[in-house]
């Protein structure tokens, strides 16, 4: 079958490899639709720990069930599914909790953990081998692009639950505009958020515009003029925003996101998932303020299945986000694309 592999930092290539056979829980996924992921760029430059080279990446894709495991009864040879990237060990205390994204046992296969696209082979190939536990299939209406958003649009929704979610009527404040802060301000409005405010920078004006179309109220572009904390305040009656959900990764993006909560406010810090990126922020902001600051990483509950859903019912909005499709084998231009963020590049699916 024909794969991406990682070869080693910062080299990868197209080649014909084994096609795997799914063990016993496991399932087959014949790929239909597979994308790039701003995590497959730290990959590639060896900063995401536990991934080992040669690689094949992948871990937002959705295909139909090719084949499956002994013990997997559910899932019949054919059905259309969207893949949820974790699968824990389940049976460490946090994986008990149903937090299986904070597994204890993560990287360890032994004791049947798997991060599909990190730890174990991902998606960027013609087929998959995956936990039969991290397999959803795809109601009605919703076709294999959809099921490459089924985690995507997961940890967004994660996101909002670390924080309780949207109270009716409340200021939300989305930063970093990226494929996560777009689906972000779509569920912000379908949680019921009185004013959504997406933010980003120079750059991202196209996004930015974007944002605006998909329910956001104002857009912020940030530059050296424009203090966000203040913007925010104007345009909420000096308050601030009673939710700021991050998504940019930057410790910037960061810090503008303690100051632009209102007192007594929630933050939700879901962008830097590498190691790296250092906060320096005054803590009295924080404690003076009474801030709720949650850290949101993938989601775990079976969240994805309820994401789902999301887009059955067009709460969320996939098509703008897939700017791009092309086949598998022209993987070298697709990566071309996003990582220069060319031609206004927000996703570019691939399809084997």
């Amino acid at each position: 079958m024909l794969a991406v592999v990682f070869t080693q930092k910062d080299e990868f290539r197209l080649e014909e490899v084994k096609q795997p056979k799914p063990a016993a829980g496991q399932v087959l996924v014949k790929v239909r639709s597979t994308t790039i992921c701003g995590t497959d760029v730290k990959i590639l430059h060896g900063t995401v720990p536990m991934v080992v080279f040669p690689h094949i990446p992948g871990h937002e894709f959705g295909g139909e069930v090719a084949a499956v495991g002994a013990g997997v009864s559910r899932l019949p040879v054919g059905t259309k599914v969207g893949v949820e990237a974790h699968a824990g060990c389940g049976e460490c205390p946090r994986c008990s909790e149903g937090l299986y994204n904070l597994c204890e046992n993560y990287g360890n296969h032994q004791k049947g953990h798997a991060h599909i696209g990190f730890t174990v082979a991902g998606g960027l190939a013609e087929y998959c081998v995956v936990p039969a536990r991290s397999v959803h299939p795809l109601p009605n209406g919703l076709d294999c692009d959809h099921g490459a958003f089924t985690d995507t649009v997961g940890i967004v929704l994660w996101a909002f639950e670390r924080a309780g979610g949207v109270q009716g009527g409340e200021n939300v404040v989305v930063v970093g505009p990226g494929a996560l802060g777009l689906l972000a301000v779509q569920i912000a409005r379908a949680q019921g958020a009185g004013r959504v405010i997406a933010i980003g920078a120079a750059s991202d004006r196209e996004r930015l515009e974007l944002a605006g179309w998909m329910g956001a109220d104002d857009v912020v572009v940030t530059d050296q003029d424009v203090n966000p904390a203040q913007v925010v305040r104007d345009l909420t009656a000096g308050q601030g925003a009673d939710l700021v959900v991050e998504f940019a990764g930057t410790a910037e993006a960061g810090r503008h996101s303690l100051e632009m909560a209102r007192r007594g406010g929630r933050v939700v810090l879901g962008g830097a998932t590498s190691p790296g990126q250092m906060l320096q922020a005054d803590l009295s902001v924080i404690v003076r303020k009474h801030l709720d600051v949650f850290g949101s990483m993938a989601n775990p509950r079976g969240i994805s299945g309820r994401a789902n859903l999301l887009m059955q019912t067009g709460l969320v909005d996939i098509q703008p986000l897939i700017t791009h499709h092309c086949p598998l084998s022209e993987f070298p231009r697709a990566w071309e694309i996003f990582t220069g963020r060319e031609e206004g590049v927000i996703r570019v699916m691939l399809h084997p």
